[in-house]
């Protein structure tokens, strides 16, 4: 198998993005904050055992994004990363198992029709750039016209996640949803 992989880089300084040609993820998106959560994915624990200063991993569709916590010199850092996602991709099954740790769960908003035009508004308008930029966001609750939201991936310690963007979702759902929402981070 002909494995290439690009690296991109992300409007967070301390996340890059690996952009495979196979898929890393075939459901939905995971999260891993330490070598601990890894145990059914080596890609992962593989990734968190290149450098302790590494902080998360992030698998979405054909890629996985790397946050570090600031204290690493990317150039170095970076081939590290992609010589083990090169080495460990033809194993790696983007099917796999994730149990997210009890502690780590955080508030999913319910299904209801205004989460559902919310969320398709969110998939036409916002997700695509958030995913380009290797990340995404879940919608913890919707309360009184105000939504409440995590960021995924890259733009979960993103400095302009937590403004602008927040800022740009709330005028799209304004504009194209409900003129008196209110968009907000959700606690962590």
């Amino acid at each position: 198998m002909d494995i290439r992989l690009m690296v991109q880089s992300t409007p967070n300084p301390n996340a890059l993005k690996f952009v495979l040609n196979i898929p890393m993820r075939t459901d939905g998106n995971v999260t891993y904050k330490s070598a601990d959560e890894t145990e059914h994915n080596p890609l992962a624990k593989a990734i968190f055992d290149v450098d302790a200063n590494i902080s998360e991993v992030y698998f979405f569709d054909n890629y996985v994004t790397v946050t570090q916590n600031g204290q690493a010199d990317w150039d170095d850092l970076e081939e590290k990363i992609r010589d083990t996602i090169t080495a460990n991709a033809a194993d790696h099954n983007p099917g796999f198992f994730h149990e997210q740790p009890k502690e780590d769960l955080k508030p999913v908003a319910e299904e209801t029709p205004e989460i559902k035009q919310i969320n398709a508004i969110l998939d036409e308008t916002i997700r695509p750039a958030l995913q380009m930029d290797g990340g995404d966001l879940q919608i913890a609750a919707f309360t009184d016209n105000v939504l409440s939201i995590y960021y995924q991936g890259a733009c979960g310690s993103c400095p302009s996640a937590t403004m602008g963007t927040l800022h740009a979702i709330e005028n799209i759902l304004k504009n194209e949803f409900n003129p008196d929402i209110s968009v907000e981070l959700a606690e962590v």
